[in-house]
């Protein structure tokens, strides 16, 4: 019995030697490795640079009163458009005391001169008919009571001025109708009824009534790092993305780059300005904040491959070419553009090459 014990269990030791053996065989034996391969493309390369900014109109006009006042009428609201001359909104002038006191105390002042100088001229009208004065001093009588007559419409018209802002003489033409100066636009009306506004003068620059701009003529407004402003000049073309109108792509022309940058957050940004062209009925909103591709150099119709499929020594690039079944040789090329991802390859592979794709 005891005979028999020990021989299953040197069967049993053998048998998990033999499985202890196998087992170890079977981890270190590895698969072949096995790599993917890549073949050349013919595509286009280009590379570009990004700024960002916003789309706004090339000019933006605001309209002030000519006089201070209070605004009675406002004629339009955003998203008019509106033709040069239209009436925006009108004004009701609150003169001030002192300067109507002033202009009431001129007026009486110049109706009492020509009070005098009618009297005098008649006298003298009288005395020339009979014959008793000399034609000079008649007429010199005369010229005195035709400027007595102007000083009182005048003092008349400043009276009626600094009141309504408007005389009898200048008809329809008032200072208290504001007006359109442009066609474009009503982008903006930041006073409302009852509002006071004030004219523009040496210590204020006025209350805006109404801002307007030209929507067809707009242009994108952005910055451009130090790093990549040596890369950019005027002319060159822009394809704009605007963040609020997707699926859709304007083209723009670059004409303007800041000589002087300015700091932000550490990084010297040099603005830029393009021209966006807009098709019949295409319309953007000022304001809409957008991405600029700026195209600096582009290859079309060359042989491109991925980046990563490069191996750099030196000065030098080299791929490695597919000569056998899963058998590589190194070779040289010589690369153009790169876009960072994709890049030109002038010389070195054919276009039926299979490039062996690095392990990651």
């Amino acid at each position: 019995m005891k005979k028999l014990l020990r021989i299953l269990l040197g069967i049993a030791l053998l048998a998990l030697f033999g499985w202890v053996v196998f087992y170890l065989y079977s981890q270190s034996k590895k698969d072949p490795e096995v790599y993917e391969t890549e073949t050349v493309e013919v595509s286009s390369i280009v590379k570009k640079t990004v700024a960002t900014g916003s789309v706004v109109p090339r000019q933006e006009i605001e309209i002030k009163p000519q006089e201070s006042g209070i605004i009675t009428e406002i004629y339009v609201e955003e998203g008019d458009q509106v033709k040069k001359g239209d009436i925006i909104a009108k004004v009701q002038i609150i003169p001030e005391m002192v300067q109507v006191n002033s202009a009431e105390s001129q007026l009486n002042k110049a109706k009492i001169g020509f009070k005098n100088a009618e009297i005098e001229y008649k006298r003298k009208k009288e005395l020339f008919d009979g014959g008793v004065i000399a034609e000079s001093e008649y007429l010199d009588a005369l010229m005195v009571y035709e400027n007595a007559k102007e000083d009182v419409n005048a003092a008349d018209n400043n009276l009626q001025l600094i009141k309504e802002g408007v005389t009898k003489k200048m008809g329809a033409q008032t200072n208290t109708i504001i007006k359109a100066t442009i066609d474009g636009m009503v982008l903006d009306v930041p006073v409302e009824v009852g509002n006071s506004v004030i004219k523009s003068n040496a210590f204020n620059d006025g209350t805006t009534v109404a801002v307007l701009a030209d929507m067809s003529n707009m242009i994108f407004q952005g910055k451009v790092d130090e790093t990549e402003v040596g890369k950019i000049r005027e002319g060159m073309d822009l394809e704009l993305s605007i963040g609020a109108i997707e699926e859709e792509k304007y083209d723009a022309k670059l004409e303007f780059i800041a000589p002087k940058g300015v700091e932000e957050n550490g990084a010297i940004q040099f603005e830029i300005k393009a021209a966006v062209a807009l098709t019949d009925g295409q319309f953007i909103r000022s304001g809409y904040s957008a991405t600029a591709d700026i195209v600096l150099d582009r290859r079309d119709s060359v042989f491109v491959i991925q980046e990563k499929l490069i191996t750099f020594s030196n000065d030098s690039a080299f791929v490695d070419v597919e000569v056998g079944e899963q058998q590589f040789e190194k070779k040289l090329i010589e690369t153009g553009l790169s876009d960072g991802i994709q890049i030109e390859v002038k010389s070195g592979i054919d276009k039926d090459d299979k490039i062996k794709v690095p392990k990651s």
